[in-house]
C-alpha cells in the first residue's frame, strides 16, 4: 500500500475503510453522493463523512478536486492494496507471520463452508502450476 502523507504506512479504520468501499465503487464522489450511496438506514451524517474524507486525504487514503464550491473525492488507494496490507497486518499482530497457523486457524473456523473449501483447494492447484510455469527449466 502506498505510504501516506504523514509517512507512516498506516490502515483505513473500519469507519474509513466503509467510505472507502463507497469511493471504490462510485470511483469519485461528492459527499453528497458517498452518504447517498448507502441504504437511508446505514447513511452516515454528511458533516462526520466530510470530516472523515479530509482526515482520510490527511492520510493519503483519498484526494478531491473543486467542481465549483464542491468538492469530488476519489481513492488514491486500490482495493486489492488495502486488503494485502490488511492480511499482512493480520499475519504479523495474530499470528506472528505464519500462514500456517493462519490457514489452520481459518480451516478450524466455524465460518469455512465445504463449498468455499473446494474454492481454495482450486486456487492453490491453479497458483501451484502458474508458479511452475514461472520457474526456470533446470
Amino acid at each position: 500500500m502506498r505510504e501516506a502523507k504523514n509517512k507512516t504506512a498506516s490502515l483505513p479504520t473500519p469507519a474509513e475503510a466503509r467510505l472507502l468501499k463507497a469511493l471504490w465503487s462510485l470511483q469519485q464522489a461528492t459527499v453528497e453522493q458517498v452518504v447517498g450511496y448507502f441504504p437511508a438506514s446505514e447513511q452516515p451524517n454528511y458533516k462526520t463523512t466530510h470530516t472523515f474524507l479530509r482526515i482520510m486525504e490527511a492520510k493519503g487514503f483519498v484526494k478531491h478536486t473543486n467542481r465549483g464550491k464542491v468538492f469530488v473525492f476519489e481513492p488514491t488507494v486500490k482495493e486489492a492494496e488495502v486488503a494485502q496490507a490488511s492480511v499482512k497486518s493480520l499475519l504479523k499482530q495474530g499470528f506472528g507471520g505464519s500462514v500456517r497457523g493462519l490457514m489452520v486457524s481459518l480451516l478450524e473456523s466455524d465460518n469455512l463452508k465445504s463449498s468455499e473449501l473446494r474454492d481454495l483447494e482450486g486456487l492453490i492447484r491453479e497458483y501451484r502450476k502458474s508458479k511452475k510455469k514461472e520457474e526456470p527449466a533446470p
